[in-house]
């Protein structure tokens, strides 16, 4: 069954935590739960550790824990000092009965660093892609036996961001390791997202639904803006804004046709004071509903 969540990085965000510093928690919560009526949200540095309390906190606001993302450091650590490093969260995501965990490499990533460019992105050899896939792909193995399964999140700043790197990353790992779609770093990253949704289909298991403004994407790689930036001036957005450039519609009807029956997530950053994330939220929810709908989704 399909259900629809958030971020709560649209209300403050993780990467920088100035962004949204001055919005209670608990509007965070109201507004995504009792306001808006989002099914889920997924997890963020407000939130509590202990995976009880996390759970208690937002059923009381009418909220299921999604999942969170997990940073891997493949590349210079053990997949077996992974698996001890992950410990923690894998048991958070099994105590709120989530299905997927959300991963990342971000031993080298630059998303985080206001001072980087994100042109200047670290980039993997051939070689060095399939090396990592297949100490990912044993990690994924690992989290199948404890009833998870990994998507891997392709990611601005990162070693996966373009369309050839995703298709190179999906060929260096195997049937444990799938896919976080992400319509918005998709684009960013240069790639057409009906053709690279279709591409992979078939091992899609969880969608974030993030909208770009293609005015501002396009600043950020002409003046060499860094990732935060970019989110500062308005890189992102949500389905619905008259200023993306992300068509849901056709991503969703290709949901429909591979039986997709997972989590359709807004994961939009933007800067609070600027966008209201309750006006936001509002529209990008209504917005997938009626293309769900029209796509046979729901």
């Amino acid at each position: 069954m399909i259900q629809f969540g958030t971020n709560p990085i649209a209300w403050a965000n993780d990467d920088d935590r100035s962004i949204g510093a001055d919005i209670p928690t608990a509007r965070i919560l109201d507004e995504a739960g009792r306001q808006i009526g989002f099914d889920g949200i997924e997890n963020g540095h407000r939130w509590p550790d202990e995976p009880e309390a996390l759970r208690a906190l937002l059923a009381a606001n009418g909220l299921k824990f999604i999942s969170g993302w997990y940073s891997t450091e493949l590349l210079v650590r053990s997949v077996a000092d992974e698996i001890a490093n992950a410990q923690h969260h894998i048991a958070k995501l099994k105590h709120n009965a989530c299905r997927v965990m959300i991963v990342c490499e971000t031993s080298n990533a630059i998303h985080g660093d206001a001072n980087k460019a994100v042109n200047d992105r670290p980039r993997l050899s051939a070689a060095e892609m399939v090396a990592f896939g297949a100490k990912l792909e044993e990690f994924a193995a690992y989290l199948t036996s404890q009833g998870l399964t990994l998507v891997y999140h392709h990611h601005m700043g990162t070693i996966v961001e373009s369309p050839e790197e995703i298709d190179a990353f999906m060929a260096a790992t195997g049937p444990h390791t799938h896919l976080l779609f992400d319509a918005g770093h998709c684009a960013f990253g240069g790639g057409d997202p009906v053709k690279v949704l279709t591409k992979h289909l078939s091992r899609v298991r969880h969608f974030h639904a993030k909208n770009i403004r293609p005015a501002i994407t396009a600043k950020v790689r002409a003046e060499g803006w860094s990732f935060l930036k970019g989110v500062v001036e308005g890189a992102f957005t949500v389905p619905g804004d008259q200023e993306g450039g992300v068509d849901f519609g056709p991503l969703l009807k290709l949901l429909k046709t591979a039986n997709y029956d997972g989590w359709i997530v807004i994961e939009a950053e933007q800067n609070p004071s600027v966008r209201n994330p309750l006006l936001y939220q509002t529209l990008g929810l209504a917005t997938l509903k009626r293309l769900s709908r029209e796509a046979g989704l729901i």
